[in-house]
């Protein structure tokens, strides 16, 4: 018997039938004596529905009613899961993240996790009861409902796992698995039966919809054993998804190249003509962060006459954000001859812990990119990726071809 902690997404839980398989799979596994604790995302759209009305009705809501409203959703999908369960003869209970007593900071939207009252799901457990909790979600020190940002359910789901020390957490989605590439891009995309938590950290950072990237930090943090699996599959006959492991657990000779990862949502800022002096990056980078706005890729170019150019890349969504605040800045914390920006660019990425141990991994990314005449914008590298940023028009053919050349179509060796 394990204890496993079970987290469903929004596409899994997304309509009443849905609810039901994800019913069946939960009997499946408490039928074969495994303690449950189940972690659930709103119905699929339901999240964006909420926040849609309430930006109907102020364009700018206050942070704190917002999270009471978008909080709403996961607290349909428990109750609607726990009455399925007991209509099937089975002992559930539902927990908002306020009952379980997930305790935050009140950073509201986005709040962090600081930690869990687990006495009270551990009771339930022992009783033989499916613990159902509502993800996303949790109270600050003040009781005051908190949201944990987008994805939070991932990061719920891991969390819950790390306070009760769960054999494994299992993050089922509307995907078997972590596959080298988007699927619908190269469909000869390949499954992954393992990949390491730092390449996993790498492609959750670098656009990889498959886990929340403060999903795995969290795991990798508390050393939580992480599968993801798909919820739409048979539980009888289903696919053993992709298991993130810890690479010293792994024995086995690693591939160089694990997946190509990338993301449409970038934008870049160039700002131009800025004097060559020491703190010039902090004056056009510190109003940016103090703005709440998370700064990516950073290049800059340093010319013969004193001056240089400085670019960097933010989430598209926070493009004219960091627009209107270099513009407001421009003239009091630096100077700079102009400001310009792309916001139809796109970051592709190789990643690899096998890039440790080998050599001409960039050079080949470079060569195929220019082979096929596309022009690399910003170059960014660490121990095991190399990230470019392109032209969004070239992104399918840029990981058709990258993933051709790193034959990630072939089973390793």
């Amino acid at each position: 018997m394990a204890l496993i902690v079970q987290k469903y997404g929004g596409t899994s839980v997304g309509s009443a039938e849905r609810i039901r398989n994800v019913a069946r799979r939960v009997a499946h596994f408490h039928k074969q004596g495994h303690q449950l604790v189940i972690v659930v995302s709103a119905m699929a759209g339901e999240t964006n529905r909420l926040l849609a009305l309430a930006k109907e009705l102020s364009p700018n809501p206050d942070p704190r009613e917002l999270d009471v409203v978008a909080a709403t959703g996961e607290q349909v999908t428990i109750g609607l899961l726990a009455i399925t369960l007991m209509e099937m003869g089975l002992k559930a209970k539902s927990y908002t993240g306020g009952q379980v007593r997930i305790l935050t900071d009140d950073a509201y939207t986005k709040a962090r996790i600081l930690e869990i009252d687990e006495a009270a799901m551990r009771r339930d457990l022992e009783a033989g009861t499916i613990v159902i909790v509502a993800g996303f979600q949790g109270v600050d020190a003040d009781g005051n409902i908190t949201t944990l940002g987008r994805g939070g359910s991932d990061t719920s789901g891991v969390a819950l796992a790390a306070a009760l020390k769960a054999d494994e957490c299992q993050i089922y989605t509307d995907v078997d698995g972590v596959y080298t590439t988007d699927p619908r891009i190269v469909p000869e995309a390949r499954r992954l039966s393992t990949v390491t938590f730092e390449e996993m950290l790498e492609m959750a950072s670098l656009g990889s919809k498959v886990l929340q990237i403060r999903s795995v930090e969290f795991a990798g943090k508390y050393k939580v054993k992480l599968r993801v699996l798909s919820s739409l599959d048979d539980p009888e006959s289903s696919a053993p998804g992709t298991l993130i492991t810890f690479e010293e657990e792994d024995t086995m000779e690693q591939a160089i190249i694990s997946g190509i990862a990338f993301n449409r949502d970038e934008a870049k800022i160039s700002v131009m003509g800025v004097p060559d002096k020491p703190g010039i990056a902090y004056a056009i980078l510190g109003p940016i962060a103090a703005a709440n706005i998370d700064v990516d890729m950073i290049v800059q170019n340093i010319g013969a006459s004193g001056h240089t150019d400085f670019s960097f890349t933010v989430n598209r969504t926070e493009y004219a954000k960091a627009l209107a605040v270099l513009a407001d800045e421009r003239g009091k914390t630096f100077a700079a001859r102009e400001i310009i920006g792309d916001n139809r660019i796109c970051k592709v990425s190789v990643v690899g812990i096998g890039m440790r141990s080998h050599v001409g991994i960039a050079s080949k990314l470079f060569k195929t990119l220019a082979d096929e005449g596309i022009n690399m914008q910003m170059i960014s590298t660490s121990e095991i990726k190399v990230s470019v940023v392109i032209d969004e028009k070239y992104l399918e053919l840029a990981v058709r071809v990258l993933h051709r050349a790193f034959e990630l179509d072939k089973e390793p060796a």
